[in-house]
């Protein structure tokens, strides 16, 4: 993920010369002359990282520094001052700047390198952020016995490795995006960000802003302050777009584009956004019939389906059962403060005769309502509900 750099000097020259040099290595950069101007700018959070001369000519610099340690997003500030002026650098430093240096600056290659110092640490900062929103996993995959999913989760190891696009494909409630979980888990991207969007849950108008942000006022509604999309916050990890089938055209043009060049702009913005991300997207959806109705890109279809996964649904894969359920007993007793430790063999005769129309998703809300009603050490024929048992014979 790119970081925005705002530098902040009344001196046009050596401002100018300082964001001219930034550009050309292929940096977002941002431009003050002024106390106020810079203010505007990081109260619309646009920087991660302020270049910062501290006299100017509407205050002293430091006091953005106050003002900075009021926000929920700091950036890192990178001071310089004038000779003889090391007072004020060791005021900066104790407010939290990360560096300094005095005036002139004939070589900027000292200060590029502690540019880059505090794009590591803005990068760190957004890893420990997503990382204290991230759901916390609380089981293993289940693979099973039936061959297909063997066969498929070979596939999916072998996509993770590549950082190959995957498409994933089922019936509702089948675990799209479980394994989408897994190849996340799986692969060398286990340490970076996994996004996952219900593209079904996002009004049509506001998909280009959630996938790829905007600036500050670029369409009415908007905020007043810069936003990262969710294509920049999973930079280095994976983004799962899940009902991808609901995207509309004009949407899935972008995003084609977006994942041919590894790259973005901003709705509102001009600075294209490098990003590198491993796309993962679900549909239970028949996207080849919708690709003939035209209601789906085929050149976007062939570009997501790189790695193709068609999850069976549960009743094809019946001998995976009791492993299954002994996972959502598992997490279930984790969730509730439960301690059911089995299911008896009647009730898992039960479960094997039934056609499971709602799949994995269905067999876990069954396993729930069985631990409620369940005053046993084990789930039997009468914990689980009437359409599974009323056409069970055993």
């Amino acid at each position: 993920m790119s970081a925005t750099i705002l530098v902040v000097d009344d001196v046009d020259t050596a401002r100018e010369a300082i964001a001219d040099s930034l550009r050309k290595d292929g940096k977002e950069v941002l431009e003050a002359g002024t106390l106020k101007k810079a203010k505007q700018y990081l109260e619309q959070s646009k920087a991660d990282i302020c270049v910062l001369d501290i006299k100017l000519p509407d205050g002293n610099g430091l006091s953005l520094l106050d003002d900075v340690n009021k926000m929920a997003w700091k950036p890192k500030f990178i001071v310089i001052t004038a000779y003889g002026e090391i007072d004020n650098a060791v005021e900066a430093m104790k407010k939290g700047a990360i560096d300094f240096f005095t005036k002139p600056i004939d070589d900027l290659k000292a200060l590029k390198m502690s540019i880059e110092r505090a794009e590591e640490l803005v990068e760190m900062q957004r890893e420990l952020n997503h990382l204290r929103n991230a759901q916390t996993a609380t089981s293993k995959f289940i693979v099973g016995k039936n061959p297909r999913m063997k066969s498929l989760v070979d596939l999916a190891q072998r996509a993770a490795e590549a950082s190959a696009s995957v498409l994933i494909t089922g019936e509702s409630g089948t675990g799209k995006e479980v394994m989408a979980t897994f190849i996340h888990q799986v692969g060398p991207r286990q340490q970076k960000p996994f996004i996952a969007v219900n593209c079904a849950a996002i009004a049509n108008t506001l998909l280009e802003s959630e996938l790829f942000g905007h600036e500050a006022n670029a369409f009415t509604g908007a905020s007043n302050k810069r936003k990262n999309g969710l294509m920049e916050v999973a930079d280095g990890g994976i983004l799962f777009l899940d009902e991808i089938s609901s995207m509309p055209l004009d949407m899935q043009a972008k995003l084609l584009r977006a994942i041919e060049e590894h790259a973005f702009r901003r709705v509102g913005g001009t600075t294209l956004i490098r990003v590198d991300v491993q796309i993962i997207a679900a549909s239970n959806q028949n996207l080849k019939e919708l690709i003939r109705q035209g209601d789906f890109r085929e050149d976007l279809y062939y570009r997501l389906k790189v790695v193709d996964l068609d999850i069976p649904p549960l009743r094809k894969r019946r001998e995976d059962l009791p492993e299954l359920v002994g996972l959502l007993l598992r997490q279930s007793n984790m969730a509730m403060g439960t301690n059911i430790q089995d299911i008896t063999p009647r009730a898992m005769e039960a479960l094997k005769a039934y056609d499971w129309p709602g799949n994995i998703r269905e067999l876990r809300n069954t396993i729930e309502r069985a631990i409620i009603f369940c005053d046993d050490p084990a789930i039997d024929v009468n914990h689980l509900p009437m359409e599974i048992t009323e056409n069970y014979a055993g």
